[in-house]
């Protein structure tokens, strides 16, 4: 059985076509994850999933349960931890549990039993009795993910579970992602990390414009941009990258890219990048470019990333 499946999926409101015939698939067991610039449809197809909003078209399915003619069924088998904790500060953590519990109608003997073990999973127990308001932004998060897994959901949805989280508590949600899917819990994730895709995810749809635009294993899409091999240019300012784009982009496909430490460079893929590099350097030479730094490296999903979309990842600090 699948653990989702949307087949000609569409949600328009207005003209704005966030979701335009989507169909995607994953299978039961497994971490799907959702890439795409900000806007995409991501977090759209994430509350179409999970009965949050209706589509305008199509169909869409979780478990085999048809999301418009059986919502509330829907709803006893997934969780759901958005992009910011849905947790209430006022209560302690411990509290905040017990509330999920009683709202999925589970005794007081077994919402303890369930709350102890998820607390301890989530290195939370010595926090437990303090107001949520005191807690930090990866331990909100934490709570939030542990809230959900209180009813034992069959699939979770994940929408950026890690953003803004510094390495350490990321690494931590890393581990307990992977544990879930272990114990044969089916996850839908979306996430700003390229890197954190890499690494969970048994398949990949890239998404822009409401549109799937590539779909598959990290290492098929990897192999999409063409040749095996990056060629990665950077430049000390933007006058001198302006410089090189055309003399550098007449024999190749080079993409425009805005690193993490805003490093402006180009991304240049070839088939034989040791001889790209070699020219790459010829040419810049003969422009008298001095580039910043200049590397050779398999292709990454950053790299996939910015080549389908034609944009470089970036944080995005709303939902869709």
């Amino acid at each position: 059985m699948k653990t989702f499946e949307v087949a000609g999926l569409k949600k328009y409101y207005g003209r704005v076509k966030a979701l335009d015939g989507v169909t995607l698939s994953a299978e039961s067991g497994t971490v799907f994850g959702l890439l795409g610039p900000n806007g995409a449809g991501k977090t759209t197809l994430i509350r179409i999933l999970s009965t949050l909003i209706s589509q305008t078209e199509g169909q869409a399915k979780v478990l085999g349960v048809d999301i418009t003619r059986q919502p509330d069924k829907v709803r006893e088998i997934i969780g759901l931890a958005g992009q910011y904790a849905a947790v209430d500060e006022y209560l302690t953590g411990r509290e905040n549990m017990h509330m999920v519990g009683r709202l999925y109608h589970l005794g007081k003997a077994e919402t303890s039993k369930r709350t102890e073990k998820i607390l301890s999973r989530l290195n939370l127990l010595d926090a437990a009795d303090r107001q949520v308001k005191t807690y930090s932004g990866g331990m909100r998060r934490r709570l939030d993910l542990g809230a959900c897994l209180v009813g034992q959901p069959k699939v979770m949805f994940l929408d950026e579970p890690t953003t803004g989280l510094d390495p350490s508590t990321r690494l931590d949600l890393w581990e307990i992602i992977k544990d879930l899917k272990k114990s044969g819990t089916g996850i839908i994730l979306t996430t700003q990390y390229l890197e954190e895709a890499d690494e969970l995810a048994d398949k990949i749809a890239v998404i822009d414009k409401g549109k799937v635009i590539a779909e598959g294993t990290s290492d098929k899409l990897k192999r999409q941009i063409g040749g095996g091999e990056v060629v990665e240019i950077y430049f000390e300012n933007e006058k001198d990258l302006t410089k090189s784009v055309a003399p550098l982009g007449k024999s190749t496909k080079s993409q425009l890219k805005k690193s993490d430490t805003n490093a402006l460079g180009l991304i240049i893929s070839s088939s034989n990048g040791t001889r790209e590099m070699l020219a790459a350097v010829e040419t810049l030479n003969k422009i008298k470019v001095k580039p910043k730094s200049i590397s050779l490296h398999k292709p990454s999903l950053d790299n996939v990333f910015l080549t389908l979309t034609g944009k470089p990842a970036v944080n995005e600090t709303s939902e869709e």
